[in-house]
């Protein structure tokens, strides 16, 4: 039996951490979590854009659905969707193929598994587990640093403003970049996680490869109707490789047409190479606007003049690989230190679903024994 007192820090509150921390906290284990931005999900927030007549418009800016083919998985999107906070996106999605300028329709050729969407955004699983009883959230605090207390036996986490965040028993952390150079290329910080700590799992983190992305929000005032599908991938553009509409899921507004379109990895790479991982430039983000609505444009669709658009750029977040596949999590049973994400088992939500689960049955198991 885990006492209530024994204390875990769950570091990042996408779905992998999310899950991780309820199934924690439904053990009996007391999670305090936190999230260096204003609001829970990473990859599966949801954005809230104002046009500028005023109207809130809301974007899944990052993962636009997710699969569940995994037995675990599919037990808990079950218990989402009688919460009503997931449902099947029920929309065809098809590809478009950029040199012969015609679409495809992939459900005939049988490659379909259901789509599950967040509701009314993707960000709500995530919302709803950072609030189950057992976990304590906090938003916009980041982890500086992650201190290993030998004579206590216990982690102490101390914010990046120097602020002490508390000692706990286990901690998890949800962020490939925990140990990376990136950090410090991105933040001029180094990283949270001292690699001497830890060294079988440095090396496994040692600069896990990524895919950037930019996501372009767009909003118009009536529907794109000459587009057959409301989801679509792009073969043969050397700029674009994704595009939803966002408001034909379940649960979202109607009162405008939004749709998010994905740049290519490649085109993500040129504007990085040109302007730095750190923060882009608001030149920047509009100049990747720009380019990605007129491959659009260019198409041939027949596109109307957007009311709203505006590009994010996702500097680090799909990773190119899976470093833990066998055990789904990277694990240090001696310091308690579990590593767990998408990047531990395959590149989307299952991955890190199945990865958060993993990390938190670690965690418990050794808990229970102490």
């Amino acid at each position: 039996m885990i006492m209530n007192s024994t204390k875990v820090a769950v570091v990042g509150s996408g779905i992998s951490g999310a899950v991780c921390a309820s199934n924690l906290a439904r053990n009996g284990v007391s999670v305090t979590l936190f999230e260096s931005a204003r609001g829970p999900g990473g990859r599966m927030s949801q954005r809230r854009e104002v046009s500028e007549d005023g109207k809130e418009l809301l974007f899944d800016h990052g993962a636009p659905f997710f699969n569940a083919n995994n037995t675990e998985v599919l037990g808990l999107v079950r218990e989402w969707e009688a919460k009503g906070l997931v449902a099947c996106w029920r929309e065809k999605v098809g590809c478009f193929d950029r040199v012969s300028n015609k679409f495809v329709d992939l459900e005939q050729e049988g490659l379909i598994s259901k789509r599950y969407v967040g509701i009314p955004g993707m960000n709500s699983v995530c919302r709803a587990l950072c609030h189950e009883p057992g976990v304590e959230s906090k938003f916009g605090v980041s982890v500086g640093r992650l201190e290993w207390l030998e004579d206590e036996n216990l982690w102490s986490l101390i914010g990046s403003d120097g602020q002490n965040l508390g000692q706990f028993k286990g901690v998890v952390a949800t962020d490939k970049n925990i140990v990376s150079p990136r950090f410090t290329s991105v933040t001029g910080r180094p990283p949270p996680l001292d690699l001497n700590l830890v060294p079988e799992l440095a090396v496994k983190l040692n600069d896990i490869p990524v895919r950037p992305c930019f996501a372009l929000m767009i909003a118009f005032a009536e529907p794109l109707s000459s587009i057959p599908f409301k989801g679509f991938s792009i073969k043969n553009s050397e700029v674009l490789s994704w595009a939803h509409c966002d408001s034909s899921k379940p649960g979202r507004s109607t009162s405008s047409e939004r749709w998010v379109l994905h740049s290519t990895m490649e085109y993500a790479q040129t504007i990085i190479a040109q302007t730095g991982l750190q923060k882009p430039s608001n030149a920047t983000l509009t100049k990747v606007a720009e380019e990605l609505f007129q491959e659009l444009q260019s198409m041939g669709l027949n596109i109307s003049q957007p009311l709203f658009k505006k590009a994010h750029r996702w500097g680090a977040a799909f990773p190119a690989t899976s470093i833990a596949r066998e055990e789904k999590c990277l694990w240090d049973k001696n310091k308690r230190l579990a590593i767990c994400g998408d990047f531990c088992v395959s590149p989307d939500v299952e991955g890190a679903i199945v990865s958060g689960i993993a990390a938190a049955s670690k965690l418990t198991d050794v808990l229970s024994c102490l």
